[in-house]
């Protein structure tokens, strides 16, 4: 690296979040959040006007689903994989950095986007579950521009089942943050949406954080573009091996999970 050329931030770490949820913006549209401030019940308001009535309905429908005891099928309790952004249900993730290639790694199932540097994308693309991802710095933010991100029986934007369509369109700002900043904004998206039952932030690290601002556009699903964030901390342990395995049973409400189901198979 030449003197001329401005440092790359380095995000090396084992970050981690104790919350599976959007955090919102100060001011401005936002992510859907939570109508009953639990993780044992994923109900997400449905009256955000940034979702279109059709959308409405569906976060409406899985949020009933439940409230009533009912796990409703998403990429994370089905072992399927899981698009951005809601990949970010991961509580636990790693950056790798290097010079024409950033890895965005999370700790379920050996998930791993790839984000090209300074690059384009294709012209013809194909959609993908993970979709396709470019990259470059500003300053000190890492800017992740991804699309072609494909419809599943299976997709969902977050944790509330917000759906998405083709048009899903999806910028990631990566930064670190003052640690007592990200302690304060971590906490308080657990105190207002849930916080989950493990601890994975290690509380008694005082460094920087780092945090994802969101910035979600898709004239199929929603009334207008809108942001949300996700703040980081120092995870607490080892990167542990997570293998995933499909199927249908629920151990945590007792009630299989009703999935999509072939008159034949595909094969």
């Amino acid at each position: 690296m030449s003197a001329a050329e401005p440092a790359i931030p380095d995000f090396a770490g084992v970050w981690g979040r104790d919350s599976v949820t959007f955090e919102s913006p100060a001011s401005g549209p936002g992510p859907v959040v939570s109508r009953t401030h639990t993780v044992d019940a994923l109900a997400g308001d449905y009256s955000n006007p940034v979702l279109q009535p059709w959308t409405a309905a569906e976060v409406k429908r899985k949020g009933d689903e439940s409230v009533s005891g009912i796990a409703f099928a998403t990429p994370h309790n089905q072992c399927w994989p899981q698009p951005p952004p809601y990949i970010f249900v991961e509580l636990e993730m790693q950056i790798v950095q290097a010079p024409k290639e950033v890895l965005l790694m999370y700790v379920g199932d050996h998930e791993v986007r790839s984000v090209r540097l300074n690059g384009t994308h294709p012209e013809h693309l194909k959609p993908s579950y993970y979709g396709d991802s470019i990259g470059h710095y500003e300053g000190d933010t890492l800017v992740v521009d991804t699309v072609g991100i494909a419809v599943t029986p299976l997709s969902m934007l977050d944790a509330y089942g917000t759906p998405y369509t083709p048009a899903l369109h999806l910028i990631e700002r990566y930064r670190l943050i003052d640690g007592k900043a990200a302690k304060a904004t971590a906490e308080r998206n657990e105190r207002d949406n849930s916080r989950t039952h493990t601890a994975i932030v290690d509380r008694a690290y005082t460094g920087k954080g780092l945090q994802m601002q969101l910035t979600v556009e898709d004239s199929g699903a929603f009334t207008r573009p809108f942001s949300a964030s996700v703040t980081y901390r120092k995870a607490n342990g080892d990167w542990p091996e997570i293998v995933c395995a499909e199927n249908p049973h629920n151990y945590v409400m007792g009630a299989d999970t009703k999935v999509p189901v072939a008159d034949k198979p595909d094969f």
